[in-house]
Order: structure tokens, then C-alpha cells, then sequence
């Protein structure tokens, strides 16, 4: 149980970016959208370690690792 409450709430924080991008609330080169896939994706690797689901894992990395480089890349532009 404890693990899906991790699982569920990385999986928010990608949801959620994804959804206020697609209402147009926030656009690819906004930093908190980055932020909340960095964020999201971080648990979620740490997740899918747990449970032991290694495509999920490399998916996760690729997305975290990704958005993380677009939240440094934000933040020299402040």
C-alpha cells in the first residue's frame, strides 16, 4: 500500500503537468512545468524500482533525466 501511495502520487505530478499543458495553463518551456516532470519522474524511477519494473524504470530515468536538464537549463535564465 505504501508503495502505490509513491507510485500515485509521482504519477500525479506528471498527470498534472501534462493536463495544465494541455489546457494550455502552462507550455513546454515553462520551468514549474519542468519541475513537476523532474520531480514526478524521480519517484517514479524510485518507484518502479521498488516494485521491481525495470521498463518502467528506464522510461522513468529517460523522463526524469530529461526534465531535469530542462529545469537547469530554466534556471540559468533567471
Amino acid at each position: 500500500m505504501t508503495l502505490d501511495v509513491i507510485g500515485f502520487f509521482g504519477m500525479s505530478l506528471i498527470l498534472f503537468a501534462f493536463i495544465m499543458n494541455q489546457i494550455k495553463k502552462w507550455h513546454e518551456d515553462d520551468l514549474i512545468y519542468d519541475i513537476f516532470n523532474a520531480v514526478g519522474g524521480v519517484i517514479m524511477v524510485v518507484y518502479a524500482y521498488l516494485i521491481k519494473g525495470y521498463p518502467f524504470l528506464v522510461l522513468n530515468f529517460i523522463w526524469a533525466i530529461v526534465s531535469i536538464r530542462d529545469v537547469i537549463i530554466g534556471l540559468k535564465k533567471l
